[in-house]
């Protein structure tokens, strides 16, 4: 039986794996780094704590299922896939390369691990859904976990699909918003609005939590108290930073698809605690 991690153990593998995703990304020489760090400790507290997942047994029909619906942030569950043992962590180092299974975004039939291919956003929450029904029709105690984007949330088919959910009562059907504020064209209220975002999906028959998305505590409370409601379906709405944990792409809209040069390199790495020298 494995030993259940505690909050500092589990800070310290989000910790490297923002390390690994400025690695993966500078060697692609491409890639998202802001999408990806923001959503750090959301993805650790899953891979590392929540889901009922075997690395050894990736295709375990009965495993809980997590959907990236925001697909470029990938290098933040490929980082979380290798340090849970699902491949070799120097498998990162290709991402974005021909022939090899790290793609730009998730592909489920290339990489162990990945549940569900990412491309045109929007498509997550739907995927949700009918992954959720299926458990349920084959009496599987999974519980679905589908990770979106802020700006994600324009799409008009999340909304169709949060609509069906909440009829279905999908009680084993979480949603996480990754609330950066940030898309690749600006600011989110700037853009497309999406305020009252909670009262939205209160009104579309869901749960709806709002915390901090970086806090490891409250991200783990949350998902207890989303496994208590039976009813519907449940929406963490997760407060977070676009480039978390790097001082200079932090809120910055310029860092959703863009690699650091040598010397931004050294410098992110530094404040990310390793002497890197490429």
């Amino acid at each position: 039986m494995e030993v259940e991690l505690q909050i500092a153990d589990l800070e310290q593998i989000a910790l490297q794996i923002r390390r690994d995703i400025l690695k993966m990304i500078y060697a692609a020489g491409t890639g998202h780094p802001g999408a990806s760090l923001s959503a750090v400790e959301i993805v650790t507290a899953l891979y590392f704590r929540e889901m009922r997942i075997d690395p050894a047994n990736p295709c375990m029909p009965e495993r809980d299922r997590f959907i990236l619906s925001k697909g470029h942030a990938c290098p933040v569950m490929y980082a979380a896939l290798a340090r849970r043992g699902y491949y070799p962590v120097d498998t990162i180092m290709t991402l974005r390369k021909i022939n090899c299974p790290l793609q730009g975004h998730p592909d489920m039939k290339k990489t162990c691990g990945v549940d569900m291919t990412a491309g045109s956003l929007g498509n997550g929450l739907s995927i949700g859904v009918g992954m959720a029904l299926g458990a349920r029709l084959n009496d599987w105690d999974s519980r679905i976990y589908v990770l979106m984007g802020d700006g994600e949330l324009q799409e008009g088919l999340i909304w169709e699909a949060a609509m069906s959910a909440a009829h279905f009562k999908l009680s084993n059907l979480v949603g996480i918003v990754d609330w950066n504020g940030l898309q690749l064209d600006g600011r989110i209220e700037d853009v497309m609005n999406l305020n009252p975002l909670s009262a939205k999906w209160q009104d579309f028959g869901w749960h709806v939590q709002e915390i901090d998305g970086h806090s490891l505590p409250q991200i783990l409370s949350a998902f207890e108290r989303a496994k208590e409601v039976t009813d519907r379906p449940s929406v963490i709405l997760a407060h977070t930073v676009k480039g978390k944990g790097v001082s200079f792409m932090e809120n910055q809209v310029d860092w959703h698809g863009k690699t650091p040069s040598f010397d931004e390199m050294k410098r992110a790495m530094l404040e990310l605690g390793e002497d890197w020298n490429g």
